[in-house]
């Protein structure tokens, strides 16, 4: 038998060897995820995720973008926030940690380089030093925590007072109060740092949605206010308004960011509109053994009917501060 004979009927399981990348000077981020494409596991995971995001960025397809994690607080707000200005997100579904982090630093405050601390009695030690010295962790992220006091402040002084006074407000009409308050207060007092996701959605007109809002001191402030003010929210109206907007895209595309509540708000919009998502990139650290949200595959959407049966997705397992970049910058790349 000859050696061709032998191996006739190996049919689709060897015909596309695998490519070897390439990491040289003066390669553009797409050159550089195009190498990747020919590699195997993550990085061909991420290649495919950069075709998808190019398709859910244009204008053709209604694009629901998940953030969730501390994705603000690690440094990727601007990412987000010039996505949104481009017109490269139809709306936002994010929770209410972000848009606390996003505006302390719209209204001037700042997070700072940190560390983790060693293992062990000296890893309580090191936290309990910075709760004396009245500084939160993020991992290795610090925040003052007077920069939630001025949090607070701004929002009793700008964000809830227009909304008091009337019929229950929707958790979106909270979100769009906070983006113009923090637009304005950034430009008024011409704070140094860019004036954020929320602001960017305020003037872009892109609804920003906060299943979750009372996880958070965003939403321990509005209850705060609350109990003295005549502010009420209505915690389902935002279910009509994202609806609307699955219901009437004619292409329907979805960009998640880590898990939890917002990718199941952005996932299940398709539950009840004509058509499910046409796109779909998700970038996890979770993986999807465990059965939870936060990493369970794009594809185990489809088994709900959240995604068309052809649908282009791709699900990253990998740490977003790295995968979210490489992923926006190669995407924008081709697009301009």
């Amino acid at each position: 038998m000859t050696e061709d004979h032998q191996h006739e009927d190996r049919g689709p399981f060897d015909h596309d060897p695998i490519g070897h990348a390439e990491a040289r000077a003066g390669m553009t981020v797409d050159d550089l995820v195009a190498g990747y494409r020919e590699a195997g596991a993550g990085a061909g995971n991420l290649a495919e995720a950069v075709d998808v995001a190019e398709s859910l960025f244009s204008e053709d397809v209604t694009t629901l973008f998940g953030l969730a994690g501390a994705m603000v607080p690690l440094g990727m707000r601007s990412i987000v926030a010039e996505l949104i200005r481009d017109g490269h997100v139809d709306a936002l579904v994010t929770t209410g940690a972000t848009l606390t982090h996003d505006t302390i630093e719209a209204i001037g405050g700042h997070h700072h380089h940190g560390a983790v601390g060693p293992d062990g009695e000296e890893s309580r030690a090191h936290d309990e030093a910075l709760r004396d010295a009245e500084v939160d962790r993020i991992y290795d992220v610090y925040l003052p925590q007077e920069q939630f006091a001025a949090f607070e402040a701004h929002c009793r002084e700008h964000v809830f007072e227009p909304l008091t006074g009337g019929d229950p407000v929707s958790i979106e009409d909270v979100t769009a109060a906070l983006g113009r308050a923090n637009s304005r207060v950034n430009d008024e007092e011409d704070i140094d740092a860019d004036a954020g996701v929320a602001a960017a959605a305020h003037e872009a007109g892109v609804p920003i949605y906060c299943p979750a809002i009372q996880d958070s001191i965003l939403g321990l402030q509005t209850w705060m206010y609350g109990r003295t003010r005549d502010l009420t929210v209505d915690a389902f109206a935002d279910l009509t308004t994202i609806t609307d907007q699955a219901h009437h895209a004619d292409e329907l595309g979805a960009f998640v960011v880590g898990g939890g509540v917002p990718k199941n708000f952005v996932l299940q919009a398709a539950l009840v509109t004509p058509r499910a998502y046409d796109y779909a990139v998700q970038l996890t650290m979770d993986p999807p053994e465990t059965g939870g949200l936060t990493g369970a595959t794009l594809d185990e959407a489809r088994s709900w009917g959240k995604l068309e049966p052809d649908a282009e997705n791709v699900s990253v397992y990998a740490d977003a501060t790295i995968t979210l970049p490489l992923v926006v910058a190669a995407a924008r790349e081709r697009l301009a």
